[in-house]
């Protein structure tokens, strides 16, 4: 499994043409405590850089973006019931939705980790 990373501070682990969709550490930090979070429906169809996901939290609500085009397979709907996953576990049980990859090839204009990381650092 590969994971990439938005300058919109989306992660995307992909695995074949799946993938697992969540916002980053770092993104949970800005926020704050998250009170609400709305995932999309299965089946809905996201474009790259279109909005797929809400999160609200104490400070302010914020769009989740797709990182890349796809049809939504499935949303997580354990935030529905603890919003505060997202804080407690971002990067892993507090991911948004999963989705089945339309264009492989937009993979090539997202970060890696260590890209990632020197992208924050300059923030």
């Amino acid at each position: 499994m590969t994971r990439y990373y938005t300058e919109d501070h989306e992660w995307i682990d992909v695995d074949g043409d799946s993938a697992t969709v969540g916002i980053t550490d770092y993104a949970q930090s800005q926020l704050g405590d998250i009170v609400f979070a709305e995932v999309p429906a299965p089946g809905a169809e996201l474009k790259k850089g279109g909005d797929a996901a809400v999160v609200e939290s104490v400070k302010a609500a914020s769009d989740v973006y797709a990182p890349v085009s796809g049809t939504v397979t499935e949303g997580n709907d354990a935030l529905e019931g603890d919003p505060a996953l997202v804080n407690s576990d971002p990067e892993g049980e507090g991911w948004f939705f999963k989705l089945t990859l339309s264009d492989t090839s937009e993979l090539d204009s997202l970060m890696d980790a260590a890209a990632y990381k020197a992208f924050v650092e300059a923030l």
